[in-house]
């Protein structure tokens, strides 16, 4: 696993693929501190990381749309099902990789509330809380998206088809605000990784969205290994 983790975060930095991530991320980030911090004088960090977690709707499938779908069309696929390492291992090294692309992200952003810090006040349980459930997400859009690249035959289908399942969770959660219908708006809460983190933005560390986010992700990356294994099979 660790030959696959080094050879994709590698991978990430020898293409434009990670750059264009981290660079898109932190230029919309940091338009979005200037307005509602800079510009409005305000301390809220945990509105801030709110307004940027939609961020992952448009970046994850840049991410992740190269990770398996890529390895499809450049036919190098069959050299990871006939690797010393297993499925598993192969699907939690490409996991970790990105993951790992995010959190060096998710780092650099730190200078957003050490700004804050400078001229007013920052609750580190409540920024601890705030950027846990941030990454939490983050990590899950990631482990779906790179889901349907493990279903896709080229990355810009995987692109594509990542970008309209983001787009649908979205879509959903804006539904479920708009119509009141009470089965369904359950439903909708208990599956929507949007609804999962508003506990998050108000400093709150909730043990219930904690396991979903956790269980979310072992979910796809388990669905992620059984299409993986079926495609080796059935090649």
């Amino acid at each position: 696993m660790r030959a696959i983790l080094s050879r994709e975060l590698q991978s990430y930095f020898y293409t434009p693929i990670g750059y264009v991530y981290m660079g898109v991320f932190l230029t919309l980030g940091s338009v979005f501190f200037a307005v509602n911090n800079l510009a409005a004088r305000s301390g809220d960090v945990l509105t801030l990381l709110w307004d940027m977690s939609y961020l992952w709707l448009l970046l994850s499938p840049i991410l992740t749309m190269r990770s398996y779908a890529g390895e499809k069309k450049a036919r190098t696929d069959q050299l990871l099902f006939t690797s010393p390492v297993s499925l598993s291992g192969v699907v939690l090294g490409k996991f970790l990789a990105a993951a790992a692309v995010l959190l060096i992200t998710v780092v650099i952003s730190f200078v957003y509330p050490l700004i804050v810090a400078m001229y007013g006040k920052v609750y580190f349980g409540e920024l601890f809380a705030g950027y846990l459930g941030f990454i939490l997400q983050g990590c899950f859009f990631i482990a779906l998206d790179m889901l349907l690249s493990s279903r896709a035959n080229s990355p810009t289908t995987a692109a594509v088809m990542a970008f309209g399942a983001n787009m649908l969770l979205w879509l959903l959660d804006v539904v479920n605000a708009a119509v009141d219908m009470s089965v369904f708006s359950r439903a909708l809460d208990f599956i929507s990784p949007y609804i999962r983190y508003e506990p998050f933005t108000l400093g709150q560390l909730s043990f219930a969205s904690l396991i979903y986010y956790v269980l979310a992700i072992a979910l796809c990356l388990y669905l992620t290994v059984r299409t993986l294994d079926k495609r080796r099979w059935s090649e």
